[in-house]
């Protein structure tokens, strides 16, 4: 059964904003070939099928979406991070987070959910609520959750509307359900976020958070696992802390130590 992939097919395109001719260029088919898809007068190959999700940009997980939607198997697996064949995957993120002490860095999926850390991250979890910790911990509702880090977030405001500005413009890029619903719980435990404030440091918005060792300011970069094939993969995002001021710097040396969550 294709009978979706039409209507999948529409959907992406126009929420790419390309016209029939802008996508069909770009898969190395025709606009005509592109209308007749779109309208269920033609059935796509596999071939077609990938191109036309990869001219889309779709994350993987939305490129087996398409597949299913033309009648074809999924075309990337999605393996369980405990399983043995991603041990040299989980092994490059201990090396990365270790890489990366004395600062704190975390590996999340795409739900913030944490999968590893590094042992400076405990200076931004002191005094959160037990049950934020129980996992799976979820990094987005710890940092905005008032029994979160959120009372001890001296720009909160800002802080907030650069996570949640993020996350919108993932579910714009790739709507979810489950990241909608995310969303939405998260804008419940801030106010309206007003126009910038004054921590801008003109090229990032660093967190500014109370802590025992001291006012730490940071901020953040993410990296992602541009050549992956798997889904699980593919979601994987590792997320760097990197002091804003030499204070922070100060702050922060010293400390060490990196584990999987869950060890």
């Amino acid at each position: 059964m294709v009978s979706g992939f039409g209507p999948a097919l529409r959907g992406w395109r126009e929420r790419r904003r390309l016209s029939q001719l802008e996508l069909a260029l770009r898969a190395g088919t025709t606009q005509r070939h592109v209308s007749f898809l779109e309208g269920g007068r033609s059935i796509p190959g596999r071939g077609l099928v990938l191109r036309v999700a990869e001219s889309l940009e779709l994350p993987l997980r939305e490129r087996n979406g398409l597949l299913l939607a033309a009648g074809f198997a999924p075309g990337f697996p999605e393996t369980a991070l405990d399983d043995p064949r991603l041990l040299p995957v989980l092994d490059g993120m201990r090396r990365l987070l270790d890489g990366h002490r004395p600062y704190p860095a975390i590996v999340v999926d795409r739900y913030g959910v944490l999968v590893a850390r590094n042992d400076a991250l405990d200076l931004l979890f002191e005094d959160v609520a037990p049950e934020l910790l129980e996992e799976p911990v979820n990094t987005l509702r710890l940092a905005l959750h008032p029994k979160g880090m959120a009372p001890r977030v001296r720009n909160l405001a800002d802080w907030a509307r650069h996570i949640l500005e993020r996350l919108t413009q993932e579910i714009a890029h790739a709507p979810d359900e489950r990241l909608t619903e995310l969303l939405a719980e998260l804008e419940g435990y801030v106010p309206e976020p007003g126009p910038p404030g004054p921590d801008h440091l003109g090229f990032a918005v660093p967190m500014r958070l109370s802590t025992s060792a001291g006012e730490l300011r940071l901020i953040t970069a993410i990296t992602t696992f541009a050549t992956a094939a798997d889904v699980t993969v593919s979601e994987l995002k590792l997320e760097t802390f990197l002091p804003a001021d030499a204070e922070t710097a100060k702050i922060l040396t010293g400390r060490s130590g990196s584990f999987l969550a869950g060890d």
